[in-house]
């Protein structure tokens, strides 16, 4: 469902997948060819909410911000993977969130990083450009390398692809 919240109403290009059962609601802006996966929530009443062209919110994933100091910023080519909260914080261009994880207020994620699966990322935390993290509280395990970059877009292009097929059969 997309909704207005306080006469502002999210923009959703026609590119873009959201299932009937996300919740999207007021200022969220979502960048070409995004999708928001079944029973996402992305919460746009308190501060405003991007998603950059070619990004996915899987399945049960929460996306909200801090009134009047932290909203969320998802970069351009990021999968945000099941299960996942993004409270008021960035995910820069090309990153993978994994399923489960939680990433907090003021967090800033670099370009080209991985959160594995289940990690928590803490009040500001700062990670590095092309940075592997993973645990609870989250810790620097290494840099990644070109394949590790690699499986990031196959990833983002992945979803694509079921956004496209999501879109045909919606269409029918």
């Amino acid at each position: 469902m997309i909704r207005s919240y306080k006469g502002v109403t999210p923009t959703v290009p026609d590119s873009c997948y959201v299932d009937e059962s996300a919740q999207i609601i007021g200022d969220v802006v979502l960048g070409e060819h995004a999708s928001v996966w079944m029973n996402a929530v992305v919460r746009g009443d308190v501060h405003e909410i991007r998603i950059g062209a070619h990004s996915n919110i899987q399945d049960n994933s929460v996306l909200h911000g801090m009134k009047e100091k932290y909203g969320v910023y998802v970069g351009d080519y990021v999968t945000v993977g099941h299960s996942v909260t993004l409270h008021g914080c960035v995910i820069e261009d090309r990153c993978l969130i994994g399923m489960g994880s939680i990433i907090l207020n003021g967090a800033r994620i670099g370009a080209g990083s991985i959160i594995a699966a289940g990690t928590l990322i803490p009040e500001k935390t700062v990670v590095e450009p092309g940075s592997l993290w993973m645990g609870s509280p989250g810790k620097f395990r290494r840099k990644l390398d070109e394949k590790d970059m690699a499986s990031i877009l196959r990833y983002a292009n992945n979803y694509l692809g079921y956004k496209e097929a999501y879109l045909a059969e919606r269409s029918k």
